[in-house]
């Protein structure tokens, strides 16, 4: 497999002048090639190169960036094979996944191509009558995309394309774990004036400089809630304009109402929300409150379920999960698991590499008796681990959902309408799935409350994010006002 390693700035690809990163293939624990970062210079002169690009750009109209954007798609899906081969290289993820991630990414230019068509503001009443009054929504200018390793052409897209659309232009960091995917985009940008969009590689150094650069006036980030604290503060500090996702410890509640067959699928669902790219999403379910009239059936499917996956070589068609990303984050889920069980907790199943001799594999864990103090039940795990614990009523389970500093979202499993509707009404988080969990919109916004996160992707709220409101108000006459000066 070839890699395309140069940066993008300014329309033109150029060798990094910064630190060489290696990319480590998790399958293998092989570094399958080092790419250059950029340096701080370089990124100067990316944010010079957007900063030119803005008048041709956001004057455009709507009407001629949407075929740009809708060709940005067809370009995606026509690089499929080759960039989900890259990400599964990268991350570790099985084929399938990568390739979903591919259609993702094109299916949210396609959507922004034709949202930012319908509006640029609206119309509201005057206060008199030979008045007229608008909103108008402007572009921020140039929005500084930080992204992280798991989802890296996805949540890339989510900031890209209504960023785009709203007429920004960009300067993007990829992590510094997967930068080939996000580097070979380049090409697909091709028909955009140059310096609209600019890729460049790089570590915590750039992605500082990113947050706190004179000339980037909106930060687009997801990663870790320590990372979103500061960028949120580099931001504040000169009233740049921050988007912030960070993060979760979502719950999923199943409850009574779902009888012996909603069971099974609540097991599965359950399991797929837990175990998606080896748990490795910000949404993962990591906290299972289960009514105790179905709590050891739904235990029993669970664990069943969860030994039937498949763990292995990410690049087999029959691999359900993959190794995990790094070293790093498998043992950060093992530790949690270990010191779990060490508390009392109960290992049902997993915790073993699959008996692979290379790679950060990590066998699907479920366990029972956690105690609730624990950082398995408090702290992001971001690995395939499943704590299940038994709840009386619903609204033990909501007041548990509740009860941590995290809000992005949240899974429920029920038959009946009053639950569902008590439960979308009081789970305080972002996204609430009701029978079908992690199920992304591209017309519905994504975002989290509390810590995790500030604003919202997707939807029109996400158009909004990269947009600036101002209030227009014109008379068409000329005429002193009754309430100016003398008021005497």
């Amino acid at each position: 497999m070839e890699f395309q390693t140069k940066l993008l700035i300014g329309g033109k690809l150029v060798e990094g002048d910064g630190a060489g990163i290696e990319v480590e293939n998790p399958a293998t624990e092989e570094t399958v090639v080092t790419v250059a970062s950029a340096s701080v210079a370089q990124l100067d002169q990316a944010v010079a190169a957007a900063r030119a690009a803005i008048p041709d750009w956001a004057s455009m109209p709507a009407v001629d960036r949407a075929p740009l954007l809708r060709n940005i798609a067809d370009r995606l899906r026509a690089k499929t094979e080759e960039l989900a081969g890259l990400m599964t290289t990268e991350i570790g993820r099985p084929l399938l996944e990568s390739r979903d991630e591919v259609e993702w990414s094109a299916a949210c230019f396609e959507y922004y191509a034709e949202v930012a068509r319908s509006e640029i503001g609206r119309v509201i009443p005057p206060i008199e009558a030979s008045q007229f009054a608008v909103v108008v929504k402007e572009p921020h200018g140039v929005v500084g995309c930080i992204v992280p390793w798991n989802f890296p052409l996805l949540l890339l897209c989510w900031k890209i394309a209504p960023a785009l659309a709203a007429g920004n232009t960009v300067v993007c960091k990829p992590s510094e774990v997967t930068p080939l995917s996000t580097l070979a985009l380049a090409d697909v940008f091709d028909d955009l004036p140059d310096g609209t969009v600019n890729l460049v590689a790089g570590a915590g150094e750039i992605g500082s400089a990113i947050s706190a650069h004179p000339g980037i006036d909106c930060v687009a980030f997801t990663g870790s809630v320590a990372t979103g604290h500061k960028v949120g503060i580099a931001c504040a500090a000169r009233n740049a304009r921050a988007n912030l996702e960070m993060g979760g410890k979502d719950p999923f509640i199943v409850c009574s109402d779902i009888g012996d067959e909603g069971v099974q699928i609540a097991a599965k669902g359950g399991a797929w929300a837990a175990y998606l790219n080896a748990g490795q999403v910000c949404t993962s379910s990591e906290r299972f409150y289960v009514m105790e009239d179905v709590y050891d059936d739904y235990v029993a499917a669970f664990v069943d379920f969860t030994k039937s996956l498949v763990i292995g070589d990410p690049l087999d068609p029959k691999t359900d999960i993959g190794p995990m990303v790094s070293a790093v984050q498998r043992g950060k889920a093992v530790a949690q698991v270990e010191a779990a069980v060490a508390a009392g907790a109960e290992l049902l199943t997993g915790g073993g590499n699959a008996g692979r001799p290379k790679g950060h594999y990590l066998e699907p864990c479920v366990l029972t008796g956690v105690p609730e103090d624990s950082d398995l039940m408090t702290e992001e795990t971001f690995g395939p681990v499943a704590p299940i614990v038994p709840v009386k009523t619903l609204e033990e389970a909501i007041t548990k959902a509740n009860s941590l500093d995290f809000g992005l979202g949240a899974n429920i499993y029920t038959r009946d309408l009053n639950t569902a509707i008590t439960c979308l009404k009081q789970v305080r988080a972002g996204s609430v799935w009701i029978n079908d969990p992690l199920t992304d919109n591209d017309a519905g916004p994504f975002g989290g409350f509390k810590n995790s996160g500030i604003g919202r992707e997707l939807g029109t709220e996400g158009l909004d994010a990269f947009r600036e409101a101002k209030h227009v108000h014109m008379d068409s006459v000329i005429e002193a006002k009754d309430w100016w000066y003398p008021y005497g």
